[in-house]
């Protein structure tokens, strides 16, 4: 039986790049989680000029929607900020970002329906590199 175990320093220690690749998914994990809990909670003002009553009074199915769509994003942010809640967390939002392209596009013919779509493509992005990293 060896006096000192040697098969801790024949493993390379990693360089700054693979630390940095290690954090990525979190990073971009956390950062997602956070910008769409600042987007739903942006969805509960009430102010009747606010740009969010206007946009929903145009889809015509009322505030309520505006409430529902808040209420997702918040929960699915919150979600995406833990690794073990992420999937869930992720299908909420991508399904509310599927949702907002197709009313962008379909219902408000809106030129600006590209956004939600790449806010979708991040969340797949992110999922994609929580779930296989490199």
């Amino acid at each position: 039986m060896p006096i000192f175990d040697t098969t801790l320093a024949a493993e390379p220690i990693p360089n700054g790049m693979d630390r940095f690749r290690a954090y990525v998914p979190s990073l971009s994990r956390v950062v997602l989680g956070l910008l769409f809990v600042l987007i739903g909670y942006s969805k509960f003002d009430s102010n009747p000029r606010g740009e969010w009553v206007r946009i929903f009074d145009q889809i015509g199915l009322g505030q309520w929607f505006r409430y529902l769509t808040g209420a997702l994003q918040l929960l699915g942010g919150t979600l995406a900020l833990w690794p073990r809640t992420f999937t869930a967390g992720a299908a909420m939002l991508g399904c509310t970002m599927l949702g907002a392209t197709f009313i962008d596009a379909f219902v408000l013919r809106m030129p600006f329906f590209f956004i939600p779509f790449f806010l979708f493509v991040a969340i797949a992005m992110t999922w994609i590199a929580s779930k296989y990293p490199t």
